[in-house]
């Protein structure tokens, strides 16, 4: 393979990424919400790897906490192993989808538990812990206590009226003895934060949110309980386990290697918006408290809806993404969830939505622009791959090309992930485009060297928009990849310019994204 002279080559200079999940509450099966975070999250993961970066991905399971140990005694099991049983599924999800983590950590690790108590005795010598006494409202299902004012009056199916949590989660009256970190300090050094570095809360709209939050004034959090024993002690306080967002939170530092970890500071947390708060009022908090750097960036992503609604239990609409990945294949639902949801924001699924996404870009557009070139190349060049050479609209179509491409990386770059994929379809529109104008079936009977020419333009194109499109369908971009000729080791993105040498042998021509016909 030998690299053109009129190919842009991004890269970036060799340093580290660092990039996580929040870490999944196993006290179910895993959503579809779970596939979209850990999807997203991979997409960028290993477009960084592509893109010349050391990147270190962390993804896992949130094991402790009251949920889990009720959940844990209405079996009559203990809850360790519970978790042990209820995470496999989560672990198994991630290999489906082809997630591509460096460590799946539990917070029942042993090196976790050291960590947070680390951190705990950190912040406790900051003078940030005091001993009191917790009164309020508590949601067991969400792990976090409210204040009066952020509750919601509704009513319950006798139609009394009950108090809810913002979730719509159930809440509780609570009392007991507490260890208390003062968060109320903390507003004036997080506004300061906000103010400062505007890019540590992503997308706008949830930055904007937790600036006011925060403005608003902050009480002293809650951060031990009494009432249960399935969390990590607290250091020298007897009958005290730790707030579960405590431990929660600190998974972060203990997938860096420590406190002082070599991957701290994180460069990104992609997380659930429903957990922003935690992540960027709580979190950086108990991290200034103890001393410790802050991540770069915080991303709140949309929720995934079916059908445009929420999924519940209740409403019968509880889809396992496993049997979606099964059903339709990694690749397609990779892809579908990547270009149709756009990131940051609310999306929705349904299958006959992913069919009509997939068949138009991939059977139709990215699928049919390989086979047609690679079909005539193995009838008509006995399956070598040709030369370059010139052909009517060429300089359009690497214009295009190139511009689409510098389109990708601002995107990627932006995390606006479904913009990338825009300018990767806009690609194969102008490939396409290029290969029906020239109709090289037809110079076929007229000018072989001219269909030589228009092929090997058309599959360098091709060639092209693999390699960019390797972070969303990682499995399918490999098979691609070999039957266009493109080297195992010419696959980053440093490589977008290498082209393959004239006369190499192609494989003969599989469809790798056969059209869609299942009736739904």
């Amino acid at each position: 393979m030998h690299r053109s002279e009129n190919s842009r080559i991004p890269c970036a200079m060799t340093k580290r990424y660092y990039i996580t999940t929040a870490i999944a509450y196993p006290n179910g099966k895993p959503h579809m919400g779970h596939a979209y975070e850990a999807i997203a999250t991979d997409v960028i993961a290993r477009f960084k790897r592509l893109d010349g970066y050391d990147v270190r991905f962390l993804t896992g399971t949130d094991e402790h906490g009251l949920k889990i140990a009720q959940a844990a005694r209405a079996e009559d099991v203990e809850p360790r192993a519970y978790v042990d049983r209820m995470s496999q599924p989560f672990i198994a999800l991630d290999r489906q989808l082809g997630i591509s983590f460096d460590r799946f950590i539990r917070t029942t690790d042993a090196d976790h538990k050291a960590l947070c108590q680390e951190l705990w005795t950190r912040m406790a010598e900051q003078g940030d812990l005091y001993l009191g006494r917790y009164e309020g409202w508590y949601s067991v299902r969400d792990e976090a206590y409210y204040d009066e004012a952020e509750l919601v009056v509704a009513e319950d199916a006798a139609g009394k009226p009950i108090k809810l949590s913002p979730q719509q989660t159930p809440v509780e009256w609570t009392v007991e003895e507490s260890w208390f970190f003062k968060l109320s300090a903390y507003a004036e050094p997080l506004l300061k934060l906000y103010a400062e570095q505007p890019d540590f809360i992503q997308p706008i709209s949830r930055f904007n949110e937790m600036r006011s939050f925060v403005a608003g004034g902050l009480s002293d959090l809650s951060m031990s309980r009494t009432s249960f024993d399935w969390g990590v002690p607290v250091p020298g306080s007897p009958g005290h386990v730790m707030y579960v967002w405590v431990d929660a939170l600190a998974n972060y530092l203990t997938g860096a290697g420590g406190l002082e970890g070599e991957w701290w500071p994180a460069d990104l947390h992609v997380i659930g918006k429903d957990v922003v708060r935690f992540h960027t009022i709580y979190w950086p908090a108990f991290l200034m408290s103890a001393g410790i750097a802050l991540p770069k960036a915080v991303f709140g992503h949309g929720f995934v809806l079916n059908r445009g609604e929420k999924m519940s239990k209740s409403v019968g609409n509880v889809v396992d993404p496993a049997a979606m990945a099964e059903r339709f294949g990694v690749d397609r639902l990779r892809w579908f969830l990547v270009r149709e949801v756009a990131f940051g924001e609310d999306g929705s699924y349904s299958d006959e939505a992913i069919i009509e996404r997939t068949n138009a870009d991939l059977a139709n557009g990215i699928g049919n622009l390989a086979q047609r070139s690679l079909s005539m190349v193995g009838k008509n060049l006995d399956g070598a791959m040709p030369g370059p050479g010139e052909a009517a609209g060429l300089d359009a179509l690497n214009d295009s090309l190139e511009m689409l491409t510098e389109a990708y990386f601002a995107a990627m770059n932006g995390l606006q992930l479904h913009k990338a994929l825009e300018a990767v379809m806009g690609m194969v529109a102008a490939a396409n485009g290029f290969f029906a104008e020239n109709a090289p079936w037809s110079l076929a009977k007229t000018d072989v060297g001219a269909m030589a020419n228009v092929l090997h333009a058309t599959l360098d194109a091709t060639r092209r928009i693999v390699l960019l499109v390797q972070p969303v369908m990682p499995e399918a971009s490999a098979r691609l990849l070999d039957l266009l000729g493109v080297a195992s080791d010419a696959r980053d993105f440093k490589d977008i310019g290498v082209i393959v040498d004239t006369g190499t042998q192609l494989p003969v021509p599989q469809g790798v994204f056969p059209r869609w016909s299942e009736a739904v």
